[in-house]
């Protein structure tokens, strides 16, 4: 900035040559005298240093040169006086330059420093310059800060100390030397002036960590140019680049002030290398507790290894992910790696492979399927010397030496690599993943991962999924899996939204589109509540595919409040090393409650609950399901629920504690009701009855309990007459063990209103 300049603000004095009648010997003001009429001054035309100088005898203790015209004061510029001056005989004085301070009509303003510091010749013929800078901000290097009030001044030179020299003054210059002050002046400090040099070579480190301390809050610029970083750097304040820098990967780069996702793609250039480093910086730094992405789309071509980024393994203070969207473009880089071996496997050691075929090809994270293997069973850790693979779940299949397939999905976000991950939370992130990958793998271990109000869009396999405990406490909250297999039929879909492994899962307020299967629980203690999953297709009178799949058999879960859609509950011990029942909890310990059940277009067999034992002698004990709703649309199913017998069957005279009430029914052919009160009429009389409540029993259960036989109106003999008495009940009756008989001392008829259940209540 320089007014002189930009606004064509005249500064120069008057020079001597033209007359001394506007040069005060006073204060300058209109009126003060002048040195045109002074005896003991004069101009002299030709002076070997100044050229035309002005001489004067000096008479007063503090001899006055004023120029007296007004020098504007304006808020921001500043002035720079500046004389030369020599002592050409007698008494050598003190020289400095001072002025007047004024407003208005020649106001003085008073109490301001009106002069500056004072310069000496130390012998006479010597020219010394003299200088002072005027102007209203109190900065290092002015001289007269005069503040906002003054509006002009009568700039000069004082000459103080002993009289009776003569002295010679050349003309003197007024300067606007405001851009002195500029770095002060702006909010801003450049790394270059603390010896960055943006070659791409040089370590630039150090001169940011200084241009930081030296910021005192003001914005740091980082201009055009690439800044190599080999140290760590800590930016305290605010940084705007032009520029972009480049930094190991060991290196961290904090940014305190503006901690967002935009401005480490500014410093870096390459999204993806920002969200490395800002997510480094996020685990390294204690300032900041969450990751603002800023609503930025960072477009991937292979998965993130996120503990390569933050270069840790064990993190457990909470930290949040927000407000952003990965992309994922088609490429290698999303193929999954395939590896087939053969291996043993023994239940005693329930979660190992040994002896693994070609171990060297397995990756950690990778499915395990084949014979005897349930769902969601991952690869933990290999031993590739040994030739071990350890599991994330048991296989059901029994001992023996099969040949198994290892697929390892690739993820956006792959936190596999951690060996344990705490209190992290991915809030308001959509995963685009356009059929090519999978969303996110969990840590080996872990407590309270939480994806909050998130979209998993189109994911090729996996929504989310835990290898290890790393889902200890997994809270899934108001987000959006949405399959990229719709127009598939629901038997050829393959995707999983989510996976669980360890306990007390919290799932709720979320909506899964059209997934092959929408979550599967292993552990127990969880709460499925309030979500909508729907798993239809276009096919008419079609087969139907699970959608929650538990595979603990006793798991203390609640299913409340949920939209479970053309898909059904399956409940399972695919996880148990041991499947066939001994000495254990076997089903049990469920709550069903209050959820809206439909089925649209689905084949007869279908049904809403299903129970598949993957070992012999399992029954069911405590299982609450009540105050559902069930309805098929556009055509009807026979129940609403099942046993799977595929591979075993249910024991049914260890029922107990199952309580199925409340639900209502619309288009299902057989209500089920557990404890279930019928009415049975016998036409003619007969002395037992064999009565047959199968049908209304759950899950083909006998007639374990009979709490009550109850006379509608009069039971009569042949003859006609009144019988008052109360039968004996057979239970258990028939060939299935479904039937009752009722004995009378002699041949009865009429209705009695039965109340049976399948299971001991006790």
């Amino acid at each position: 900035m320089n007014k002189v300049i930009t606004e064509g603000l005249v500064l120069m004095p008057t020079p001597f040559a033209s007359g001394l009648n506007l040069w005060s010997k006073g204060d300058g003001t209109a009126g003060s005298p002048t040195y045109a009429s002074d005896p003991d001054a004069y101009f002299v035309p030709a002076d070997q240093d100044f050229g035309g100088a002005l001489e004067l005898f000096k008479t007063d203790a503090t001899q006055k040169l004023r120029y007296m015209k007004r020098t504007p004061i304006i808020p921001g510029c500043y002035l720079r006086v500046t004389a030369r001056v020599k002592v050409i005989a007698g008494s050598i004085p003190a020289f400095r330059i001072a002025g007047w301070a004024g407003r208005g009509g020649d106001v003085h303003v008073p109490n301001l420093d009106e002069a500056g510091p004072s310069v000496v010749p130390t012998r006479l013929g010597q020219v010394v310059e003299v200088s002072a800078i005027v102007g209203s901000g109190v900065r290092g290097g002015v001289d007269m800060s005069w503040g906002s009030e003054p509006e002009y001044g009568y700039l000069g030179l004082d000459m103080t100390g002993p009289s009776g020299g003569v002295v010679r003054i050349d003309d003197l210059t007024i300067e606007d030397v405001t851009t002195i002050f500029i770095a002060d002046m702006l909010p801003i400090v450049d790394v270059r002036d603390f010896g960055a040099r943006g070659d791409g070579v040089t370590d630039d480190s150090a001169a940011f960590n200084a241009a930081d301390v030296a910021s005192n809050g003001r914005e740091i610029i980082v201009p055009k140019g690439t800044y190599r970083l080999n140290k760590d750097v800590f930016i305290d304040t605010r940084i705007r680049f032009e520029g972009t820098v480049v930094q190991p990967r060991a290196n961290r780069f904090v940014l305190r002030k503006n901690f967002d996702l935009p401005s480490y793609i500014d410093a870096f250039g390459d999204e993806v290398e920002a969200f490395k480093k800002a997510f480094q910086a996020l685990l390294n730094n204690a300032d900041h507790e969450s990751l603002d992405m800023g609503g930025r789309r960072i477009e991937l071509d292979g998965p993130i290894d996120m503990a390569a980024a933050s270069a840790k393994t064990v993190f457990e203070i909470r930290r949040v992910i927000r407000n952003g969207q990965f992309n994922i473009k088609p490429g290698a880089g999303w193929t999954p790696a395939v590896a087939t071996s053969a291996a043993t496997y023994d239940p005693a050691a329930a979660r190992r492979l040994t002896d693994v075929a070609n171990a060297g090809s397995i990756q950690v994270g990778a499915q395990v399927t084949g014979q005897g293997v349930g769902r969601e069973v991952y690869v933990r850790a290999v031993d590739r010397s040994a030739g071990v693979v350890d599991l994330s779940a048991p296989l059901w299949g029994g001992a023996g030496r099969r040949t198994y397939t290892f697929t390892r999905y690739r993820y956006v976000l792959d936190f596999s690599g951690f060996s344990k991950l705490s209190k992290f939370t991915i809030d308001n992130v959509e995963f685009q993943m356009n059929g090519e990958a999978s969303g996110i793998l969990l840590a080996q271990e872990g407590e309270t991962f939480h994806l909050k109000q998130s979209f998993m869009t189109k994911m090729s396999h996996k929504g989310l999924t835990s290898i290890g405990r790393g889902c200890q406490d997994l809270q899934v909250d108001n987000c959006h899996f949405v399959s990229d297999e719709q127009a598939l039929p629901a038997t050829r879909r393959v995707t999983v939204g989510f996976n669980v492994n360890a306990n007390d899962a919290k799932i709720r307020s979320n909506r899964f589109q059209r997934l092959g299967t929408s979550m599967v629980l292993d552990g127990q203690g969880h709460l499925i509540v309030g979500n909508h999953w729907f798993q239809g297709d276009e096919v008419t009178d079609g087969p139907r595919v699970a959608g929650l799949v538990f595979t603990l058999p006793n798991n203390r879960a609640n299913v409340c409040g949920n939209y479970i859609d053309n898909c059904f509950i399956e409940w399972t011990n695919e996880h148990d090393p041991y499947p066939d029942f001994f000495e254990e909890f076997s089903f049990g310990g469920l709550v069903v409650t209050g959820n809206t059940f439909v089925g649209i277009d689905t084949a007869r067999y279908f049904s809403w609950i299903v129970v598949k034992p993957h070992g012999k002698g399992h029954f069911i004990h405590g299982f609450s399901v009540t105050n559902n709703v069930f309805r098929n649309i556009n055509g009807t199913n026979a129940r609403a629920e099942r046993i799977d017998t595929s591979i075993a069957d249910l024991d049914r005279s260890r029922y107990r504690m199952i309580e199925w009430t409340g639900n209502t029914y619309n288009n299902v052919d057989q209500e089920t009701i557990n404890p279930v009160t019928l009415e049975f009429t016998q036409n003619t009389a007969e002395q037992t009855w064999t009565l047959d409540p199968s049908r209304w029993l759950p899950f083909d259960g006998w007639t374990r309990t009979v709490t009550s036989v109850a006379p509608v109106g009069r039971l009569r003999d042949a003859g006609g007459a009144t019988v008052f008495e109360a039968p004996a009940v057979d239970r258990l009756q028939g060939t299935a063990f479904d039937r009752l008989r009722l004995h009378f001392s002699k041949p009865v008829r009429g209705t009695v209103q039965v109340t049976i259940r399948c299971d001991r209540p006790y």
